[in-house]
Formats: C-alpha cells, sequence, structure tokens
C-alpha cells in the first residue's frame, strides 16, 4: 500500500518531488495549510496545491509538466481576427478578487470547483503579499469578460486558472500573458497538466526535472525577490498584442 508523506503545520518542508506518486500523477503529500510561506515555499519547489471540499489539502508535482514558453504561442486565425476587432481592453491586477471570482463559478457541465473558500482566501493574500496576479479582459462596455491568474517567482509564472463568458476571453489573457512575459524577461508559464486547450494555444509537456531548472532561487536572507520593475501595471488594447 503506498502512503502519501503527512505535512506537519509546524514545518515548511516538502518531500522531495521524486517521491511524488506515477498514479494519481504527481500527488506528493498531504495535509498542511495554505499560508503564504507555505504556499511559496511550495511554488519554489515546482509543487502546487490542487484539492476540493471535503478533502484535505493535498500536493502535487506532476511528471511531465505541461509549459508554454511565451515565444511559442499559438494565435490561431480566428483568435488573430478577434485582435484585430479589438474589442476588448486588457489590465492586471485591477480586479484579482474578481478574476479569481470568476475561476471559481463552476464550469457548464460540472458540479462544483476546486478554488475553495480556503484556496481563494490563500490566493488573495498572496496577491496582497505581491505574488499572485491577474489579467483582466474588459469588453467595450467595460464589463469582465475574462480574465486568468497565476503566481509569478523568479523567471516564472505559475498559472493556476482561467475563465471566459464570452468567445475567446481567456485566450486573449493569455497572450496578453505571453506578452508581459517576454518584456520583462519570464522564461515559462507553468501550466500545471496537459490540457487539449493549453495544447492548442502552444503548451507542451517537459520533463519535471527540466522544469524544475526554471525554478526561482533564494536571496541570502531566504526571501524569494519580487521583480526590480513592475510588470503588473498594464492597461492596454487588444490591437496591440499583435
Amino acid at each position: 500500500m503506498v502512503t502519501i508523506e503527512r505535512i506537519e503545520h509546524n514545518s515548511l518542508e516538502f518531500p522531495d518531488t521524486e517521491q511524488a506518486l506515477s498514479y494519481p500523477n504527481g500527488l506528493l503529500a498531504v495535509g498542511g495549510d495554505l499560508s503564504t510561506r507555505r504556499l511559496l515555499s511550495a511554488y519554489q519547489r515546482g509543487i502546487f496545491p490542487w484539492y476540493e471540499d471535503p478533502q484535505p489539502i493535498l500536493w502535487w508535482s506532476p511528471d511531465p509538466r505541461s509549459v508554454l514558453f511565451p515565444d511559442e504561442i499559438n494565435i490561431s486565425r480566428t483568435l488573430a481576427r478577434t485582435l484585430r476587432r479589438d474589442r476588448f481592453r486588457i489590465t492586471t491586477d485591477r480586479a484579482f478578487h474578481r478574476v479569481l471570482s470568476g475561476c471559481a463559478a463552476p464550469r457548464a457541465r460540472e458540479r462544483g470547483t476546486w478554488i475553495t473558500n480556503n484556496m481563494a482566501r490563500a490566493y488573495m493574500e498572496l496577491h496582497r503579499a505581491g505574488y499572485a496576479h491577474s489579467v483582466e479582459v474588459w469588453d467595450e462596455q467595460e464589463q469582465l469578460q475574462g480574465g486568468l491568474y497565476g503566481v509569478a517567482l523568479g523567471k516564472v509564472f505559475f498559472g493556476e486558472s482561467m475563465f471566459s463568458r464570452v468567445s475567446d476571453a481567456s485566450k486573449v489573457a493569455l497572450v496578453a500573458l505571453t506578452r508581459i512575459m517576454r518584456k520583462h524577461g519570464f522564461e515559462v508559464i507553468d501550466c500545471q497538466v496537459e490540457s487539449d486547450h493549453l495544447n492548442s494555444m502552444g503548451a507542451r509537456n517537459i520533463p519535471r526535472v527540466d522544469f524544475e531548472h526554471y525554478l526561482p532561487q533564494t536571496g541570502d536572507d531566504g526571501a524569494i525577490a519580487l521583480p526590480g520593475s513592475d510588470p503588473w501595471d498594464m492597461d492596454i488594447r487588444v490591437k496591440d498584442l499583435l
């Protein structure tokens, strides 16, 4: 019988990612909490929480890892037409809580969400600490129609979730994210696990050990440095993404 290591509340340590299960792919540990310090400790190791109520907190490090390199974003002809129409405006970090709520809303044919109330509170704290960020897509009536959020550490953006209320809105947000990444020297967007949707946008699988080469390092004081310049202060028209 396979046993999963339990995380103690008084420790920020995680098992080595090589101990993660192959089935379910990447399950590494259980327990702990969602404090900002623990989440930063996890992301620095390429580990993320993913669970549903009433499960305990589950920690994952899948192999292979789905990633999107900013230069490899695939813009289909249909999406290019959407961008040329210039129907949307894009902002960053202007409505993090609303994007989080949009991502947490159950999808069609789904009964629940993995973004529990505890998860939402934890990522709001990460946002207030300067590590979690959102990309928002607004229509011409200034209605929020899509977006995404994730965690930025070092040169990695750890994508968490995206949502769309109208066609292509989440894709527009992802294109905008890649432009931000390229401008500010980020190397890779972590997509966590493979999906047809992200594959169609240019994501691909790489071995976990290769992904871990991109993970951020801490300074001598144990802190993870924030970017020297602020990449999260943008207000742009969609046509500028082409």
